[in-house]
């Protein structure tokens, strides 16, 4: 047995990474009981009192006393959080409290309780994980019929239902548990003085939960759930400290199986040594590399017996190994391994030890049990092989045609020249019926070179006969080198086929890697996963997803002309539902050609694969397997991450959809309260003074009160506009319209609004009329002529029109900043304001996705150009058709 240097006995490097990771977090006592009155929050108390005398800035958040006079009395000195006033007779444990105060040590107590609706977490184990993630340490109580696996042991035990569960990971996580334990005798005598509960209670209890029996039951389940947290413990510690197993804190099994008919035998005289010790144990099926695949019967015999281990309790595994010594003792120490069990097998024929022999040879420390029985678990060499009938050709027929060929040119070479050597000739032929037909081929060439040589070279010829002593020994040696040879040779092909196809199997992830890498979409994701596995696997295969009812439906499949029966769905859903195989060979619906496997992800399972078997098919060999593994695996990081790609979209069109409404509300709020500030302001002067206010201050409101109602009509107006526009209910004219009287229009009509714009106009000579709605282009032109007021200042605007390329167009020009090159079509997008001059957004951000909507209605477009003139400025140019189509 190969030795383990000492540069590789490291710590584990997962216990290190937990181990660094508890630094950063507060530490989790658990004081661990058997019922209820045996004195875990006295304990607690006790041991609290203590750590404050010492200088500990200890904090009691929920202590429940049920009324215990001495339990209270431990209490006292201690600050206490006030409790949250939720409606409840008793108060809530205040978490947020907790986290503000952040003491040293922090008493919670029940650990088990639920919290009352409306609290943050439903369950108070999660607010304690809140805590000790926030770095404070806790302590805290439970009893043993509060978790999660014992519940209903429990309940059958003691004929009272468990309705407040904590997950055994709590307990397995606690950096400490404390086990406060007291026999049953006590406790039923505390109980009677009234220390536990009440009179009444107490009497009841005594007829229930309190019986003798049950409470040496619960002791005896959290002597042994704090045994098992020791050893749990001593394992972390031992892997901290690299010390190699196997380790005896704790019996570890590990079962060998095949696919013989003595190994459900083996698995069940391992469950019952499993359930006596209270150990693990693991099931491991052993294959070599290239090996044949069994018949249909040992095929279904091997899953049978993996099922059966699986419902048994265990963890199964397959492995492949061209040693299963090696990996059956290497696999041992990884697993930490302390008894392995293995049926009797029969001695190998080449004479070599059977694999328990073997196994006690070189398994150390760790125990070999051995099963009696007909048959073998498993067996060390390498089963025969059968051949095809070309294969069988090629196997006898290279060794006879090397040899002879060998033969036929010694037999020339000595005529001509006397050679000594010619046992290398025959080296030869071996060498090469070895690379190129295997084993058995190169033990025909040797033992045909052996007669070969013998026959016609070594004295006397033509006799199978040695004349002379020391040709014995040459030919003894020569047979010796030519067997050694070829085993070498052979094994080296072995090696060879074996990294061939490894590597056929790394190029065949790749490439899958890469389409899917290449695949947007859930659509183009599921076609390469079915053409892939058709591919890879040389059978037709079909991929099944939900729907969003959830009913499971074919989604992708290779060859296409794939058309799934009633059993066929039947076995898939099942596949789904329970995520394991179903189908073919299988435990449910073994009838059907279909074998589905599920493809599952770290958080949910995504679908379902199948592959199409023939009817001579057994199951998929351990390279299939892997193979199947590997693209299932690579498959549903795939879809997964199509899934997160669709909801993120969805994500980001929420996202968006927040930030139109958020702004929507914001330019609603302040477009909305400007103007009826003003305007009520104006009207509450009128009526508060009446006949007081001069006539021009009458007169200067009314105009005012008139401006702001225009102002917010205006605002009304674009609102309606827009929402006419995204909901596809804006109709748009298409007739003769003359585009200088509607400019015209739009200039009075901005000047009435901006009286110190200064608006220039250049309209070119018999320009034509365009094909548009007079009302909707007067609208479009206001806009932008607000818009350039707001932006550009004082500085004239121009607008010309003239006509160009079969259509009309109409260009505004201010001589503002200008506008980046990055923005210049989110100007078009709903709410988007830029920065005016003194630093703020100016207007709505309505008034040009107004007038890009009434142009796309109209048929026209809408574009923006800056710099316009001069570095400076931005231009907006409308181009409508012309009617008729006439250019001017």
């Amino acid at each position: 047995m190969q030795m383990r240097n000492d540069a590789d006995k490291r710590p584990d490097p997962a216990v290190l990474l937990q181990l660094a990771a508890r630094e950063t977090r507060g530490k989790l006592t658990v004081f661990l009981g058997a019922a209820p009155g045996v004195g875990k929050t006295y304990a607690m108390l006790e041991r609290a009192r203590g750590l404050k005398a010492a200088g500990t800035d200890v904090v009691i958040g929920l202590v429940e006393t049920h009324g215990r006079g001495d339990t209270a009395k431990l209490a006292e000195g201690i600050e206490v959080l006030p409790r949250q006033n939720n409606g409840g007779p008793y108060g809530e444990f205040d978490l947020d409290a907790a986290l503000i105060r952040r003491p040293a040590l922090l008493i919670v107590d029940e650990l088990a309780h639920s919290n009352a609706p409306g609290s943050r977490h439903p369950k108070r184990y999660q607010d304690i994980a809140e805590l000790i993630g926030a770095g404070i340490d806790v302590w805290t109580a439970l009893n043993i019929q509060h978790l999660e696996s014992l519940s209903d042991l429990v309940a059958r035990i003691a004929g009272v239902p468990v309705r407040e569960t904590v997950p055994d990971i709590v307990l397995k996580r606690a950096d400490e548990v404390i086990l406060v334990d007291l026999p049953p005798a006590e406790l039923i005598a505390r109980l009677n003085d009234g220390k536990v509960y009440l009179p009444d209670n107490a009497k009841r209890a005594l007829d229930g939960f309190f019986k003798p029996s049950t409470l040496t039951a619960l002791r005896e389940l959290a002597l042994r759930r704090a045994a098992d947290r020791v050893d749990d413990q001593m394992v972390d510690f031992l892997r901290q400290s690299a010390v190699e197993g196997p380790w005896a804190t704790g019996e570890r099994l590990l079962v060998c199986v095949g696919a013989d008919a003595m190994s459900e035998s083996v698995v069940r005289v391992a469950s019952r040594l499993a359930s006596g010790l209270n150990a693990r144990w693991l099931v491991v099926s052993l294959s070599r590399p290239g090996a044949p695949l069994p018949d249909p019967v040992a095929a279904e015999r091997l899953e049978e017996t993996l099922r059966l281990a699986e419902r048994l309790g265990a963890e199964t595994r397959r492995e492949t190994a061209g040693d299963f010594v090696d990996a059956i003792l290497r696999l041992a120490r990884r697993e930490h391994i302390t008894q392995i069990v293995i049926g009797r097998s029969a001695t190998n024929r080449w004479f070599r030890r059977s694999l328990p022999d073997a196994l006690l040879a070189g398994s150390g420390e760790i125990g070999i049990h051995i099963v009696p029985g007909e048959g073998s678990t498993l067996a060390p060499w390498r089963p025969r092989k059968r051949l095809t009938l070309p294969q069988w050709a090629l196997t006898l027929g290279l060794p006879i045609a090397s040899v002879g060929a060998t033969t036929l040119f010694g037999l020339g070479l000595t005529a001509l020249v006397a050679l000594q050597n010619l046992s290398m000739l025959y080296l030869a032929a071996v060498l090469v019926s070895a690379v190129i037909a295997g084993r058995g081929s190169a033990l025909l060439a040797a033992a045909l070179s052996f007669f070969a040589y013998n026959f016609f070279f070594i004295e006397p010829t033509g006799e199978l006969t040695v004349a002379q002593p020391q040709e014995v020994l040459s030919l003894v040696i020569f047979i010796a080198v030519a067997l050694a040879a070829g085993q070498l040779a052979a094994r080296l092909r072995e090696s060879a086929d074996l990294s061939r196809q490894q590597a056929r199997q790394s190029q065949a992830l790749l490439d899958f890697s890469r389409k899917l890498s290449a695949a947007h979409g859930q659509e183009s994701v599921l076609d390469a996963i079915a053409s892939h596995l058709h591919t890879s696997l040389g059978r037709p295969a079909v991929v099944l997803v939900p729907d969003e009812g959830g009913d499971l439906l074919p989604a992708a499949a290779w060859p296409p002309d794939q058309a799934l029966g009633a059993a066929e769905l039947t076995a898939a859903r099942w596949a789904f539902d329970k995520k394991e195989p179903a189908g073919f060979l299988t435990g449910t619906l073994p009838q059907i050609h279909y074998l589905f496997r599920p493809i599952i992800s770290a958080q949910r399972i995504l679908g379902v694969a199948g592959l199409v078997m023939g009817p001579r098919d057994t199951a998929l060999g351990p390279d299939e397997e892997r193979t199947w593994v590997a693209l299932l695996d690579q498959s549903a990081i795939a879809l997964d991450r199509a899934r997160l790609t669709r909801e993120s979209a969805r994500a980001s069109v929420a996202r968006e959809g927040e930030k139109v409404q958020s702004a929507l509300l914001s330019s609603l709020s302040h477009d909305l309260r400007t103007p009826l500030a003003s305007i009520t302001g104006a009207v509450t002067t009128l009526l508060q003074l009446g006949e007081k206010v001069p006539p021009e201050s009458r007169q200067d409101l009314l105009v005012s009160i008139e401006e702001e109602t225009a102002r917010l009509t205006r605002f009304v107006t674009n609102l309606f506009d827009m929402t006419r526009i995204e909901a596809g209910m804006m109709s748009a004219r298409r007739e003769p319209i003359e585009l200088a009287e509607i400019i015209a229009k739009s200039a009075a009509r901005a000047r009435k609004l901006h009286p110190d714009l200064v608006i220039e106009t250049s309209i070119a000579p018999g320009l034509p009329t365009a094909a548009g709605d007079a009302v909707l282009l007067e609208q479009v032109l206001f806009n932008l002529l607000d818009n350039a007021r707001k932006y550009g200042g004082e500085l004239p605007v121009t607008v010309y029109a003239r006509a160009e390329d079969g259509m009309a167009s109409i260009a505004v020009t201010d001589q503002g900043k200008g506008i980046p090159e990055a923005e210049l079509e989110k100007i078009f997008d709903k709410f988007y304001r830029r920065i005016k001059g003194d630093g703020r957004p100016a207007g709505t951000g309505l008034g040009l996705s107004i007038a890009r909507g009434l142009m796309t209605a109209m048929g026209g477009t809408i574009t923006a150009t800056s710099p316009a003139i001069r570095k400076r400025g931005t231009r907006m140019t409308l181009r409508l058709p012309l009617a008729g189509g006439k250019a001017g």
